[in-house]
C-alpha cells in the first residue's frame, strides 16, 4: 500500500472509533462519466428489468402530482414524499443487485432483484427513516425561509434576490449534506453485512477524501433529477436505472475489499 494511500485514510473519521469505516480509493476526475458509461451497458443488458424500475421511479411522483391536483390538498405531498423516502432505498437495491448479478457472469432476474431489497432489510429500513427524517427536515426549513419573506414587497428581482441567495445557499448545503451521507451507504448496506453507522461514516469518508470527482458525480445526478421534472417525470424511466447502475460502479470502483472480487 502506498504511502498516499495511507495518508489518505487517516483522517477523523477512520479515527474518531465511533465506527468501523471501510477504506476507499482514490478517483479520478473522470471516474463518474466512466461509471455512467458502464451504467448504460448495464441498462442495455437488461431492458425489461431497468424499464421495470424506471417506471416504478416515474409512476410515485406522478402519483404525489395526481393527488394534489384531484384533491387540491398540498398537505399530501409531506406523507407522499415520506413513503417515497422510505420506498426508494429499496428500489435502488434492486437495481444495485441486476448490476451485482452482471459483474458476476450470472443473468439478472427480477425475482432475485426484488429479493435483494431484504437482503439487510433492518438497516435499509434504518437508512430509509434517515432520508425521511432528513426531508422533513428540510421542508421546515424551506418554508422557515418563505416565512421569512416579507409580504409588503412586490416580486421584482431587487426585492426576491435576497431570499434566492437564501434559500439556494441553505439548498446547497444540505443537497452537500445529503450526497456525503448517501453516496455509497446503499450499496455498502446491500452487499455488506455491516450496521448502518458503518455504511454511513464510509459514505462520509470517501466523499471527503475524493471531493472533487463526487461532486462531479453530485452535479450530474443532480442534472438527471433535473431532466426528470422538466420531462414530467417520463426521463425518470431511463435516468433512475442509469444512475443506480453507474452508483453501483461507483461504489465497487470506490470502496475496497480485504479480498479482491472475482468477478467474471
Amino acid at each position: 500500500m502506498s504511502q498516499h494511500f495511507k495518508d489518505a485514510q487517516s483522517n477523523a473519521i477512520t479515527q474518531s472509533g465511533i465506527s468501523r469505516v471501510i477504506p476507499c480509493k482514490e478517483l479520478d476526475i473522470g471516474d463518474p462519466i466512466k461509471w455512467l458509461s458502464l451504467g448504460l451497458r448495464d441498462f442495455l443488458r437488461t431492458p425489461v428489468i431497468s424499464l421495470f424500475y424506471g417506471i416504478m421511479f416515474a409512476v410515485i411522483p406522478w402519483l404525489i402530482v395526481f393527488l394534489v391536483r384531484m384533491t387540491g390538498w398540498h398537505l399530501v405531498i409531506l406523507p407522499a414524499i415520506v413513503c417515497f423516502m422510505l420506498i426508494g432505498p429499496f428500489l435502488a437495491a434492486g437495481l444495485y443487485d441486476v448490476s451485482w448479478e452482471l459483474e458476476k457472469g450470472h443473468k439478472p432476474t427480477l425475482r432475485h432483484s426484488l429479493r435483494a431489497m431484504k437482503r439487510n432489510a433492518v438497516n435499509e429500513w434504518g437508512f430509509g427513516i434517515l432520508l425521511m427524517v432528513l426531508m422533513i427536515f428540510w421542508l421546515r426549513v424551506a418554508s422557515l425561509i418563505h416565512a421569512l419573506y416579507p409580504p409588503y414587497l412586490d416580486d421584482s428581482l431587487d426585492s426576491l434576490l435576497p431570499f434566492l441567495a437564501l434559500g439556494t445557499l441553505v439548498g446547497a448545503a444540505f443537497v452537500s449534506f445529503m450526497l456525503f451521507i448517501s453516496a455509497f451507504t446503499q450499496p455498502i448496506l446491500m452487499e455488506r453485512k455491516v450496521d448502518l453507522a458503518t455504511a454511513v461514516l464510509t459514505s462520509v469518508n470517501a466523499v471527503w477524501l475524493n471531493k472533487v470527482p463526487m461532486f462531479i458525480w453530485g452535479g450530474l445526478i443532480f442534472s438527471a433529477v433535473a431532466i426528470g421534472f422538466v420531462t414530467g417525470f417520463i426521463g425518470f424511466v431511463f435516468l433512475m436505472p442509469l444512475i443506480g447502475y453507474a452508483t453501483w460502479h461507483g461504489y465497487i470502483d470506490t470502496i475496497t475489499t480485504k479480498r479482491e472480487r472475482n468477478y467474471v
